[in-house]
């Protein structure tokens, strides 16, 4: 190895690291060979580092000779340009080095520059790039996105920016059409895929928020420019040129005011509220030049109502805007763990403006349906969002087929919806099926906990606690048959059920003693300031022998903790708890008090139970047939 004397032992994540030398000597002699004018040397140190970077006390001591610095000071002095093995081999070291580094959580992520930002992204964007440098360099930016998420600045909309430029720019065509294929294969997409595509449309559409979040400038001729485009594109009018200015003044006002400006003097105004801000514009804007035909038939059909019953085109463009911002919850940061995602928008360059088109002529349909008035503004909102919801979690695959099924879902058909949803809520609040619920839920329960035992001798894969995840160590865990022992070992990525034969380790279930979530959980105190609520909420540990020995847990997904938890609950003796069994219990009492209750359709339940008559006076009402033998 690079140092020889005598050896200290750190064991993380169970890998055992090797240092040689005390990690400040380490550390000082590593720093000097970086800085060697000698490419072999250079090289080796390199190496060395990306090697002894995983080890905390080497790292805090390299670090405060501020190596890290020097790492990033090689990134930005080199040429993307310029590639050969010699460049690769060094490269992929320092960038290697650097992420060990900065996993450890002693410098923020918040301190890089642009220019490392974009080198970066220039390493994995050029075509030459060696496969090891773009795997490390999408781990720091994916590294960077993650402990940025709670602060949207300039910097982090640069990185969103990059990251999107990369996708779109240098495997848009073909990743596009790999998206697509996994959302309409005939399979299931798996929790690890389905959380990619949400981040993937989670941060196309947060492109989005700088324009939701600022306001329309009146000082700026770019956007007055737009705004009396929409004007234009609506009304043909006589050639404003040979016009007074008093008249040319009241007739902008008076187009404004049929366009459904509420401030038809200065509309602007009308778009200072934020948000939706000039993403209102944008989207109104965009549906004018893209459907100029559709728009015009929209503000002159409601331009040639009475008052109180025409539907306001700007006024209706910047509630829309709005209410499709928070349905595809732009502006909120991804999750860690969410994987809640739209195939529509695997199937759209601009989704926010198309999705818009739609929807703003399905608002003037409602509109008509409802009959509304200006009163009645907000009621239609309310419905218009309710159509936007209801078929958005229909999930469907296309821009025609939303646009099918959204239209299918007219006023009529929301109002039987809502009236069989008030129905429903009605039977099931009344005292004789509360009642029914009761008895119930003991046998419901048994069948969950049933359930929860067999999730557990099915097992599953853990990955290894560390603060990344592209090559994190996986492990498996699973309950024996018999529910008498935890079996669990290391194993590899492609092994999907390994057999229980396969894990070394074990642990009796009598021997467990207790069952911790959260913050409550060693891992987690070990590790306080560096897990975000995402990560808080995955993790569990059980416990055992005594309270010095435990397992600790990440559970992939909020599902999967729901089950392990629950699980290892039943084992305990103890009841069931997860957000997961109450829904499932809620699910399972419903269907069960549907199919008893299916004779009594249309049949009213009374609120008490019908009073017993009083006895007859006598009892000598019964038959005796001797006589007529007789």
């Amino acid at each position: 190895m690079y140092i020889t004397e005598s050896n200290r032992l750190d064991i993380k994540n169970g890998c055992i690291l090797r240092l040689t030398k005390a990690p400040g000597r380490c550390a000082e002699d590593l720093f000097k060979g970086i800085q060697s004018s000698d490419a072999g040397v250079r090289c080796d140190s390199l190496k060395e580092l990306a090697t002894v970077s995983t080890d905390v006390t080497f790292a805090q001591e390299f670090i405060s000779r501020d190596g890290h610095l020097l790492l990033v000071k090689i990134v930005e002095d080199s040429n993307e340009l310029v590639f050969s093995v010699c460049f690769n081999v060094i490269m992929t070291h320092t960038l290697t080095g650097f992420m060990e580094l900065m996993d450890h959580g002693i410098v923020s992520w918040e301190n890089l520059s642009s220019v490392f930002i974009k080198k970066i992204a220039g390493f994995v964007n050029a075509k030459s790039t060696d496969a090891s440098i773009q795997q490390v360099c999408l781990d720091i930016l994916e590294s960077m996105v993650l402990s940025s998420h709670s602060k949207l600045s300039s910097r982090v909309r640069l990185l969103f920016k990059i990251l999107l430029m990369t996708i779109k720019y240098k495997m848009y065509s073909c990743q596009m059409c790999l998206w697509q294929n996994i959302i309409h294969s005939s399979g299931s997409v798996q929790d690890e895929m389905a959380h990619y595509l949400y981040v993937l449309q989670s941060v196309t559409l947060n492109l989005q928020e700088p324009r939701m979040r600022t306001p329309l400038d009146c000082c700026s001729q770019e956007q007055r420019d737009i705004l009396h485009g929409l004007r234009q594109a609506a009304f043909e009018t006589e050639s404003e040129n040979s016009l007074s200015h008093e008249r040319r003044r009241s007739l902008c006002a008076k187009e404004f005011r049929k366009l459904g400006f509420s401030n038809n003097s200065n509309p602007g105004q009308d778009l200072s509220r934020t948000p939706p801000g000039l993403l209102a514009l944008d989207t109104m804007y965009y549906f004018a030049t893209r459907y100029p035909d559709a728009y015009s038939r929209f503000v002159l059909e409601n331009s040639s109502r009475e008052d109180k019953h025409e539907c306001p085109f700007a006024r209706s463009s910047i509630q829309l805007t709005l209410i499709l911002c928070e349905i595809l919850r732009i502006g909120e940061p991804p999750s860690e763990t969410g994987s809640d995602y739209h195939p529509i928008f695997f199937s759209q360059d601009r989704l926010m403006e198309e999705l818009f088109c739609v929807c703003i002529q399905l608002l003037n349909k409602t509109w008509k349906e409802m009959r509304a008035t200006q009163e009645d503004f907000d009621k239609v909102m309310q419905v218009v969002r309710e159509q936007i919801t209801r078929t958005l979690s229909s999930k469907p695959t296309s821009l025609e087929l939303f646009k099918n099924k959204v239209n299918a879902l007219n006023y009529s058909e929301i109002l039987k919806l809502r009236q069989t949803e008030r129905l429903h809520q009605e039977e099931t609040l009344a005292p004789p099926v509360l009642e029914l619920k009761e008895r119930l839920k003991p046998e419901l329960l048994e069948l969950i906990r049933q359930q929860r035992l067999n999730r557990l001798c099915q097992g599953t894969m853990f990955r290894k606690i560390s603060s990344r995840r592209r090559q994190d160590k996986l492990w498996y865990c699973r309950l024996s048959p018999n529910h008498k022992m935890l079996h669990y070992g290391d194993v590899e990525e492609d092994m999907e059920n390994p057999p229980i034969e396969t894990l070394q380790e074990k642990i009796p279930v009598a021997d467990i003693k207790g069952l911790l979530t959260g913050k409550d959980c060693p891992h987690m105190k070990e590790n306080k300031g560096k897990q975000n609520k995402e990560v808080l909420d995955l993790a569990f540990s059980i416990t055992y022998d005594v309270e010095e020995y435990s397992l600790n847990f990440i559970a992939p997904s909020r599902t999967d903790f729901c089950l392990w938890t629950d699980g290892l609950s039943v084992l305990l003796g103890r009841e069931m708890s997860s957000e997961s069994m109450r829904s499932e219990l809620e699910i399972l009492l419903s269907m069960e008090i549907k199919l008893r209750l299916l004779d009594l359709e249309n049949v009213p339940i009374p609120d008490n139970a019908p009073v017993v008559p009083k006895p007859p006076s006598n009892f000598n009402f019964c038959y005796d047939f001797s006589q007529t033998e007789q």
